[in-house]
């Protein structure tokens, strides 16, 4: 049976965390809210799990994932309990509560970037908040960017198994969604990322070998993948973006 994964169409958003490890393992899955409602898809399907006064494991918000009756939500959660059955996981238990811990780390990083556009409310438009944005992006580019992207460098550094892994000597969801995050932040900030592979050579060499694993490059180069737009999370905003200083 295949996997339900719901999230909203025409934006990668969190979903595309989850997406990138069912391709990468050439899972079979159903992308439901960008199906026809004809075949009982779409984005009505996914509210009306939202919305369900009956129906147990009822998530919060998307994205969540169906396997089979059982419902899981939450990004780094649903990796979790995808991880090992797709192969994309530690084995070791103690190994798979780390790699959990980066993907907690990584969903607290794409906070911080969708607040540089949204720093007042998500409810309100990006031109009601401009000013609190600019203020916002300049201090994430100066000082939060370089935080987080200097944990994960050394995390890199310091594996055991060598550095083209996050944890352990294989390749794993970790992996993945590192390399989401740096596209997504290369995409908004085009001028604060132009300095981004000579600060951080392990993560740009991870980027470049999950971006050319043959099912991820072709599933990059499919209609599969949506491109980057204003309405994601990742957003690019000229004024937003600046290089950042040595």
């Amino acid at each position: 049976m295949a996997y339900e994964l719901y999230y909203w169409d025409g934006i990668q958003g969190r979903g595309e965390f989850v997406r990138l490890a069912l391709e990468d393992a050439g899972a079979d899955y159903v992308d439901v809210a960008r199906g026809s409602e004809a075949k009982k898809q779409g984005t009505a399907a996914m509210m009306r799990i939202l919305e369900s006064r009956k129906d147990p494991y009822i998530p919060f918000a998307p994205p969540f994932l169906k396997d089979g009756d059982f419902i899981v939500s939450q990004t780094a959660n649903i990796l979790l309990y995808l991880g090992p059955k797709l192969g994309l996981a530690p084995a070791d238990d103690k190994l798979r509560s780390f790699a959990h811990g980066l993907q907690l780390t990584i969903a607290d990083m794409v906070v911080e970037a969708h607040d540089t556009h949204h720093p007042i409310a998500s409810g309100l438009y990006y031109e009601d908040q401009k000013e609190a944005a600019k203020a916002r992006s300049a201090d994430f580019l100066r000082h939060r960017l370089p935080k987080f992207m200097s944990y994960f460098e050394r995390v890199l550094d310091h594996n055991p198994a060598g550095n083209a892994h996050a944890v352990g000597s294989d390749t794993t969801y970790v992996d993945l969604s590192l390399f989401q995050l740096i596209e997504g932040l290369a995409y908004a900030f085009p001028h604060g990322m132009s300095t981004f592979n000579k600060r951080y050579p392990a993560l740009a060499a991870l980027r470049e070998r999950v971006g050319g694993r043959p099912k991820i490059a072709r599933y990059l180069d499919s209609n599969r993948r949506i491109p980057f737009n204003k309405e994601d999370i990742f957003r690019h905003y000229s004024e937003l973006d600046q290089e950042i200083g040595h």
